[in-house]
């Protein structure tokens, strides 16, 4: 497969909601589209179905949510783990991308584009997805799911 032509599915993980962006690498750019609901980070699996019969990626991409120092959070974990059941589940590769302060952009260009600040009426969690799956097109570091945190990022004992 020609990588250029790539397309690819984007998640910005969450407990409760999980922002999602399809992509292409050829153009390097991707579009929010309408968020999944999860329950306690369990996705809604028929969503996420749907949305890989219509949009047919290549890969997966999931943003982790690092601390701000670089040290792994449990959410970063759980990120892990989601991406992980996506490519069991999907047998596509499954890439991991840095996404500190996507959100906190995200909802800058929200505001900017006359949204509320009302987030959970009004959520931002694609957009996000959409600043992650453009950063990751942009990157040349692949980082597959399945790799120890630790080993990426050099720090604490690798989980089992």
């Amino acid at each position: 497969m020609n990588q250029n032509n790539q397309t690819a599915l984007g998640f910005d993980f969450g407990t409760g909601r999980i922002g999602v962006a399809i992509g292409q690498r050829l153009t390097g750019t991707a579009h929010p589209l309408p968020p999944i609901s999860a329950r306690d980070g369990i996705p809604d699996w028929s969503a996420l179905l749907e949305l890989m019969t219509t949009w047919q990626p290549q890969c997966l991409v999931v943003g982790l949510p690092l601390n701000m120092d670089g040290s792994i959070s449990e959410m970063a974990r759980r990120a892990r783990k989601f991406a992980n059941r996506l490519h069991e589940r999907y047998k596509l590769p499954c890439y991991l991308i840095d996404e500190r302060l996507t959100t906190h952009e995200a909802k800058q260009i929200h505001r900017a584009q006359g949204g509320s600040t009302h987030y959970k009426k009004d959520p931002v969690d694609s957009i996000a997805a959409r600043l992650l799956l453009e950063d990751w097109f942009a990157s040349n570091h692949l980082i597959p799911s399945h790799t120890p945190l630790e080993t990426v990022y050099g720090i604490g004992t690798p989980e089992r």
